[in-house]
C-alpha cells in the first residue's frame, strides 16, 4: 500500500511539476478526486522525492556572488549558506555545494585535476555518483611525505576515481624537492611526464587554498626548513598546490618554486573549470590574493568569507 501512494505521489508530481497539470487536470487523467491531488502531492514533499528551490536574484548571496565576479572577472560564484562562521560547519557546506556543481559540470571525456588536504577531501565524500564515460583522474601535485599528518591524497584520488568509474592517475613524488637539480631529473622520466601532461590537458581543476600560519598544513610536512617557513610567512599569503604567492597573486619564492612539482599557477586560467574551494576568515587574504592573480574562474565559498571579498576595497 505504502509502494503504491509512493508511486502514485510521484507520477503526480510530474504531472504538477514537470507537465504543469493543473490539480484538476491530474484528478481527470487519474481519476482520483482533487483533495488526493492535493494530499499526494504533499506526501511526495514530505517523502522527499519533490524538493523546491528558490533562486532569489535579490537575495544577499546572489547580490554577494555578483558583486564578486564582476569585481575578480569570475565566471561563476557559489556561496554556501552557514548559519555561523564555525569552521568545521563552513567546510561541511562549501565541500557539499561543490560537490554538487562538479555533479552539475563534468561532461564525458573530461580529465579531472585534484588537489588535496581536508577541503577536497570533504568534497569526495560528497561526489553525486557518475556514469559519464571517459572521465580521467589526475593528481596536480606531489603526494608523498614523511610526515604523520594526514594529507588524505590517496583517499581523495580513490574517491574521486571510484565516483567516475576510472582508474586515478597519481603523482607519487613529494610535492616540495629538497633541491631543484634533483626535481629536474625526475621531470625528466617518461612516466613522470605522462602524468604532468595529463594536468597540463585537465579540463577541470579543484583545488583549495592553505594558508601561512604556523599551523598550516604544507608547513607540518617537513618539507621545508624553519628559515625557508618564515621566509614565506614574511612574504606570501598562501599556496595553491605548493605554489606560494604573494598578496597581488605573483609567486613569493621563486627558489622554492623551483623545488615545487605539480601543475603550474598559470595553467589554471586555462582550464574550462577553475574551481576554488575555500571558507572561513583565516583564509580571506589567501583567497584574495589567488583570485588577484587570476588564477581562479569558479569559487566556492562561505557567507561570511564572501560578505568580506564582495566589500573590501
Amino acid at each position: 500500500m505504502s509502494m503504491t501512494k509512493d508511486q502514485l505521489s510521484v507520477e503526480v508530481a510530474k504531472l504538477y511539476y514537470q507537465l504543469e497539470y493543473g490539480q484538476q487536470q491530474i484528478a481527470t487523467e487519474l481519476n482520483i478526486s482533487r483533495p488526493t491531488v492535493s494530499r499526494l502531492l504533499k506526501h511526495a514533499k514530505d517523502r522527499g522525492f519533490v524538493t523546491i528551490t528558490i533562486t532569489d536574484p535579490f537575495s544577499e548571496t546572489a547580490v554577494l556572488a555578483n558583486r564578486i565576479k564582476e569585481k575578480y572577472g569570475l565566471s561563476e560564484v557559489r556561496i554556501a549558506q552557514t548559519p555561523s562562521d564555525n569552521y568545521d560547519l563552513i567546510i561541511e557546506q562549501i565541500s557539499l555545494e561543490a560537490a554538487n556543481l562538479l555533479g552539475e559540470s563534468i561532461i564525458e571525456g573530461d580529465i579531472i585535476g585534484i588537489g588535496w588536504g581536508t577541503t577536497i577531501y570533504e568534497v569526495a565524500k560528497k561526489l553525486q555518483p557518475s556514469n559519464l564515460p571517459n572521465i580521467q583522474v589526475v593528481q596536480l601535485k606531489g603526494s608523498i611525505t614523511h610526515s604523520k599528518v594526514n594529507t588524505y591524497a590517496h583517499e581523495t584520488l580513490s574517491m574521486f576515481a571510484d565516483n567516475y568509474h576510472t582508474t586515478g592517475t597519481a603523482l607519487p613524488l613529494p610535492v616540495i624537492f629538497d633541491n631543484k637539480e634533483v626535481k629536474t631529473v625526475v621531470e625528466k622520466d617518461r612516466h613522470i611526464q605522462h602524468v604532468m601532461k595529463l594536468q597540463e590537458d585537465s579540463s577541470v581543476a579543484i583545488y583549495t587554498v592553505g594558508t601561512t600560519r604556523e599551523e598550516a598544513l604544507v608547513f607540518q610536512l617537513g618539507y621545508l626548513s624553519d628559515e625557508q617557513k618564515n621566509q614565506l610567512q614574511q612574504t606570501a599569503v598562501g599556496d595553491i598546490c605548493s605554489r606560494f604567492y604573494d598578496a597581488s597573486g605573483k609567486i613569493a619564492s621563486e627558489e622554492i618554486n623551483a623545488r615545487t612539482i605539480g601543475i603550474e599557477l598559470s595553467d589554471l586560467p586555462n582550464k574550462r573549470l577553475s574551481i576554488l574551494v575555500a571558507g572561513g576568515n583565516h583564509k580571506f587574504e589567501a583567497v584574495k590574493g589567488a583570485l588577484r592573480g587570476n588564477y581562479v574562474n569558479t569559487l566556492v565559498t562561505d557567507y561570511w568569507l564572501a560578505k568580506k571579498l564582495a566589500n573590501e576595497n
